[in-house]
């Protein structure tokens, strides 16, 4: 009996003290896909994927973690905006801005960056396995 009581009181205790996991803010994600206007909003985890978000204006947003597959960012300003781990997967981002954006870990497999800024973008660990950085402003 003692060790049930304690075992229950050891997991309960792990799962109080556990840090609180950040979550989109469900007004943020719906103001991004009405106004196309959402900076320095609160998109982490947010799924995106094909949202046509051409000319969005995400300067400083969080998108950590976002599912951005297929999206439409042509001509959106995302920068410094923090999309570590996000899925950038086939998106299509041409002439978008993504100077000073941390691109962590993100998957940017068979993207298309025609003309994209990413001056001072960190792309380290990102997969860039089929992309298409042509005219792409460097990044370093």
């Amino acid at each position: 009996m003692k060790l049930e009581i304690l075992a229950t009181t050891a997991l309960l205790s792990t799962v109080c003290l556990a840090a609180p996991v950040k979550a989109a803010n469900p007004a943020h994600v719906k103001q991004l896909l009405k106004t196309g206007s959402c900076p320095g909003c609160e998109l982490t985890g947010a799924n995106l994927a094909k949202a046509h978000l051409i000319g969005a204006d995400l300067r400083n947003a969080n998108l950590k973690g976002a599912n951005l597959k297929s999206a439409n960012l042509e001509g959106a300003d995302l920068t410094g905006a923090d999309l570590k781990g996000a899925n950038l997967t086939e998106v299509f981002a041409s002439g978008a801005s993504l100077s000073a954006t941390n691109l962590t870990n993100v998957k940017l497999t068979d993207a298309t960056l025609y003309n994209a800024d990413l001056e001072g973008a960190i792309l380290s660990g990102a997969d860039l396995q089929g992309a298409i950085l042509y005219g792409a402003v460097p990044y370093r």
